[in-house]
């Protein structure tokens, strides 16, 4: 096992007991030791998720596996590397999608999960990538099957996953559509690279979508809102169109039109990606790798941050994220 010299304990934001962003609180924990497939960081920067709130609030329980710590991705150098580790020397910088335990000077990760910093990002910059950039390749590319030529609606465009799935669906040369809840961000999805951004507390999602595309609908749309959306969703889907569903912000249950269904020949799936084993994990890592990193890298796709915050002020980086004002990422920088 390769490594560098290193102190047996570190500084650490753990949750005290589930409730508001006051429970987010300094601790003191022993540096994590990587088992044989897994590499340690040396923390730069953590990327804030909803997910890191919703386990805040006591409402995503933990893996049995995973650590309590809260934080799922992560951007550093590093420092430590498992017997079977072989893909990165010490001293390299990477980001990584993690198990839990981001939120911590030092954190470790499956070595399929990591991925080099793109050439030309910051090391913050590249810790807002593998949370965001592995669900949306997941979901639009591999479940919603996003094909050449298609068409993308984004629901909630200036979210995290929102910026992202606008930018590398327009990167990958697809006509991308979004909606957001002010023409402020509107006018930041546009930037991003839709064609049009719908403000859904002025316009009905649905009409404008049927008007822009000619009667015909999109091909995929990535839904984190369910609800009472998803009948109109259905109106704005084309024929053979895929809904996927990542999270359920106005409620799971819905009432479907099974019919619509068959004589469109509609699919509705999602995922969630935490649970996933590593192996599919490191399968969403070699795509990025090979597809989105030379975008990256060409400038075709930038990260989106709206605030950084010290790790120590992971409590304010919450509030922000739950009042919803930002526009991309917040990450905490350590």
């Amino acid at each position: 096992m390769a490594q560098m010299t290193l102190p047996k304990n570190m500084k650490a934001v753990q949750i005290r007991q589930p409730g508001g962003p006051d429970v987010l609180e300094p601790t003191e924990r022993p540096v994590p030791a990587p088992k044989a497939n897994e590499i340690l960081i040396k923390v730069a920067a953590a990327g804030v998720n909803r997910p890191d709130v919703l386990q805040r609030s006591g409402n995503y329980p933990v893996p049995p596996d995973a650590s309590d710590l809260p934080g799922l991705e992560v951007a550093g150098e590093v420092v430590q590397s498992g017997s079977s580790a072989k893909n990165f020397r010490l001293g390299d910088k990477v980001c990584a999608l993690v198990h839990g335990g981001g939120y911590a000077e030092y954190c470790v990760a499956p070595e399929v999960q990591a991925l080099p910093v793109p050439k030309g990002l910051s090391l913050t910059e590249a810790a807002s990538l593998p949370e965001t950039f592995f669900t949306v390749w997941g979901n639009v590319y591999d479940r919603g099957r996003l094909a050449p030529g298609e068409s993308l609606l984004v629901q909630g465009g200036t979210s995290g996953i929102g910026v992202t799935a606008i930018q590398m669906a327009a990167a990958t040369g697809n006509r991308v559509f979004a909606t957001a809840g002010s023409d402020e961000k509107c006018a930041a999805c546009l930037r991003l690279g839709a064609e049009k951004a719908i403000n859904y507390r002025t316009q009905d999602f649905a009409a404008e979508i049927k008007a822009a595309t000619g009667g015909k609908g999109v091909n995929v749309i990535l839904d984190m809102v369910g609800g009472d959306y998803v009948p109109k969703e259905l109106k704005c889907l084309a024929d053979d169109g895929r809904l996927v569903f990542i999270a359920f912000l106005r409620g799971p249950k819905t009432e479907l039109d099974i019919n619509e269904l068959m004589r469109r020949r509609l699919t509705l799936t999602g995922s969630t990606l935490r649970p996933r084993p590593v192996e599919f994990k490191g399968y969403l890592a070699r795509n990025l790798r090979e597809k989105i990193w030379p975008l990256i890298e060409a400038g075709r796709i930038k990260p989106e941050i709206y605030k950084t915050f010290p790790l120590e002020q992971a409590a304010d980086a919450h509030r922000l994220m739950e009042s919803s004002q930002h526009i991309g990422k917040i990450v905490l920088t350590i």
